[in-house]
């Protein structure tokens, strides 16, 4: 069985689990005799996803198919599927999502389960984020008590505030720039994943992650940010896991106190510091959209270097918040006007 394909196998059998028994999931599988478990797991998983594009009226299958008959499809400059044999997975897709019998299928269970055993090994405790502390900033009072300096702990140079102080505007411009169904789903975006890994698919490159608040929340505090399978694996399940002891406020609260956002600032508070001056309560439309749309790339969006990219980047997010009804259209148009910042 082709290495990517095992590979892939087991990203297929973690999704499986985390969106259809979140409270289920199984760490470890015999590869002797887990076979038809995983199997069935691995359908299950497949009629889930068609359901779930079936409520956006997307044909998952011609999605996919098209994905796969593009002559680019599996180029070599995509280190995660470099390899992949695109026949061996068209059959697989057609196998488990289809219901066909192939008589030459590429399954083989027992190296998907072993694969699958390894990188889900010593898995960190999602309970642990919720009494996470993140390291920021030490207020020194003068003889008056009035703030003198603030000092920070090694990368984190952050001031933390509690979500109920980050105002909902800022909240809503992260969610609709980074994850518009964060409130909806449960710690993993199937929908997004498929779309990344069939953009991944028919346009090789920089791979695309579909990672919802929740994947970027555990990837940043907790399981790394290797651009591996495994990673991937280790991430979904702890993000599954870290949406049933938390809430959804104490989930994007540590996501907006723990993102960098550029000039060397973690977290919302910081940012809006350094980037216009204030705290993060007392930042205008504009403002939270610009700041909305820079964890996707805080270096390539750089308003000081790159001042048209920051801008095209601030307005995606805007018309976002606009779609979603975070903003009316005049709101939306007087924030595309306003400058970058200081």
């Amino acid at each position: 069985m082709n290495a990517i394909l095992i590979k892939l196998f087991a990203t297929a059998l973690t999704l499986s689990q985390v969106t259809t028994r979140p409270d289920a999931i199984r760490t470890q599988f015999d590869p002797a005799k887990d076979g038809p478990a995983v199997v069935q797991l691995l359908r299950d998983g497949c009629a889930h996803m068609r359901k779930a594009f079936d409520i956006e009226d997307i044909n998952l299958d011609e999605l996919i198919s098209t994905a796969m008959e593009d002559p680019k499809a599996v180029a070599g400059e995509s280190k995660l599927l470099h390899g992949l044999d695109i026949g061996e997975l068209n059959t697989s897709y057609k196998q488990f999502c289809k219901g066909e019998n192939p008589a030459n299928s590429p399954f083989e269970a027992g190296a998907v389960i072993a694969f699958y055993n390894k990188a889900v090994a010593d898995l960190p405790d999602a309970g642990a984020l919720k009494t996470l502390r993140l390291p920021g900033a030490t207020t020194i009072l003068d003889g008056r008590g009035n703030r003198f300096s603030e000092t920070f702990e090694p990368n984190g140079r952050r001031v933390a505030v509690p979500i109920g102080e980050i105002p909902p505007l800022v909240q809503k411009a992260f969610i609709a720039a980074e994850d518009k169904r964060f409130l909806a789903h449960h710690g993993i975006d199937e929908r997004g994943v498929i779309r990344a890994f069939i953009g991944n698919l028919a346009s090789p490159g920089r791979p695309q992650g579909g990672s919802t608040i929740t994947q970027q929340v555990v990837k940043n505090l907790s399981v790394g940010d290797d651009v591996t399978y495994e990673r991937k694996i280790r991430e979904m399940i702890v993000a599954a896991r870290a949406e049933r002891v938390m809430t959804k406020p104490e989930i994007l609260g540590l996501y907006l106190n723990g993102i960098y956002l550029g000039r060397g600032a973690y977290g919302v508070e910081m940012a809006a510091r350094s980037y216009f001056g204030k705290s993060v309560k007392d930042l205008t439309i504009a403002e939270a959209g610009l700041l909305g749309g820079m964890p996707k790339g805080p270096n390539f969006y750089n308003p000081d270097r790159y001042p048209e990219r920051a801008r095209e980047r601030r307005a995606y997010v805007l018309t976002r918040m606009k779609e979603e009804g975070a903003i009316t259209e005049a709101e939306m148009t007087a924030a595309l006007a306003a400058p970058l910042g200081s």
